[in-house]
């Protein structure tokens, strides 16, 4: 009579795999969802900086950031400005005659972001400070 022996994993043994990756995706995704949100927003705060760039090309050419009483058009109002894909930032503009404030207002997924609303002014001053 011939004894054979079964090779292949316990059921406990696949258990105890199936709590390791468990636990793994458990600490590697809110790391993986932190750094997707700092990567839409260093791409918020290009645009923002694009735009402040497009407002002092506009104030070189009028002497004022008013169009008229009225705040400019901005070329783009939306973060990422390019691709079809989803939209993580509202562009908007305030303006006086020699002064404006450019601010990017979180949306969709980027609203649980710890920076929040941010902002950029004529003379450079960022806020948050931190989040720049």
């Amino acid at each position: 009579m011939k004894i054979y022996k079964i090779n292949g994993f316990t059921l406990i043994e696949l258990m105890i795999v199936v709590a390791i990756i468990g636990i793994l995706a458990a600490i590697a995704y809110p790391s993986y969802l932190d750094q997707v949100r700092k990567t839409r927003r260093a791409n918020a705060q290009s645009d923002l900086v694009e735009l402040a760039s497009f407002m002092e090309r506009y104030y070189t050419e009028k002497f004022t950031y008013m169009n008229g009483g009225v705040a400019p058009i901005l070329p783009f109002t939306e973060s990422p400005k390019d691709g079809g894909g989803a939209k993580y930032y509202d562009l908007t503009v305030a303006t006086t005659a020699t002064a404006f404030t450019l601010t990017a207002t979180a949306k969709n997924g980027q609203q649980a972001d710890t920076c929040g609303d941010m902002t950029i002014t004529q003379s450079g001053v960022q806020t948050p400070a931190a989040c720049w």
